[in-house]
């Protein structure tokens, strides 16, 4: 989401790629599917080349590498200092992980600013889950939407979407054996409490531990102050 409104406000091309997509079981493919971004995305300027789990891409290298990986990880990392040391060549290149203590050493440096996205705060969770529920019939009034906040605390922007996921499934799990026949215009809106059932089962997947590490990672690493983070 964050690369792609950076590409929106730059009206640049999107490149969207998940790391796994960067990986072939062929040996010396994965280094020509990382050429072949770089060229296309060079092509298409001005671009932003956004990597998700980059950490799976980039980790720390060990003895017990796959000599694929490594090469793919070069590769990586010889295009990244080519757009590093060509300001004027418009392409700029994201990465997001949750674990930015396995990013390698060479590929930390190379990406020049390093941002902390901490947790969505209520406002925030309270646009989420509005955004996420456009063009779907429901009844969440303002005042439900205080109550959503409150039962998201510590939630996450994936864990905001499955509790969206999961509350709208509400309706349709009513029908039962109906389900084949019934009319749409006679599924029920969903509800706040459709949020209450599916809160118990979509729990927050980041715990204080995990802040805590990402708050010392950022002192340590990160180009902001760390923000403050409410317990």
């Amino acid at each position: 989401m964050i690369g792609r409104c950076v590409a929106s406000q730059c009206k640049a091309t999107f490149f969207n790629i998940s790391a796994s997509s960067l990986t072939s079981k062929w040996v010396g493919e994965g280094e020509k599917l990382v050429r072949a971004l770089f060229s296309v995305a060079r092509l298409k300027l001005p671009s932003v080349i956004f990597i998700d789990e980059i950490d799976s891409l980039l980790s720390s290298r060990s003895e017990s590498e796959h000599e694929s990986s490594r090469r793919i990880k070069t590769e990586f990392l010889v295009q990244l200092d080519g757009v590093n040391t060509a300001p004027d060549e418009r392409l700029l290149v994201l990465g997001a992980t949750n674990r930015p203590q396995e990013l390698d050493e060479a590929a930390r440096r190379r990406f020049q600013k390093r941002l902390y996205i901490a947790l969505p705060e209520p406002e925030s969770r309270t646009q989420i889950v509005q955004n996420l529920l456009v063009g779907t019939r429901h009844d969440i009034t303002n005042h439900n939407l205080e109550r959503i906040r409150e039962l998201t605390d510590g939630y996450s922007g994936a864990d905001m979407r499955q509790l969206c996921t999961e509350a709208a499934m509400g309706p349709i799990r009513d029908i039962g054996d109906d389900i084949e026949t019934i009319d749409k215009d006679d599924i029920r809106a969903v509800t706040v409490m459709d949020f209450a059932e599916a809160a118990r089962v979509v729990r927050p997947t980041v715990d204080d531990s995990q802040l805590d590490a990402y708050a010392a990672w950022d002192k340590k690493f990160g180009c902001l102050p760390p923000p403050s983070i409410s317990r």
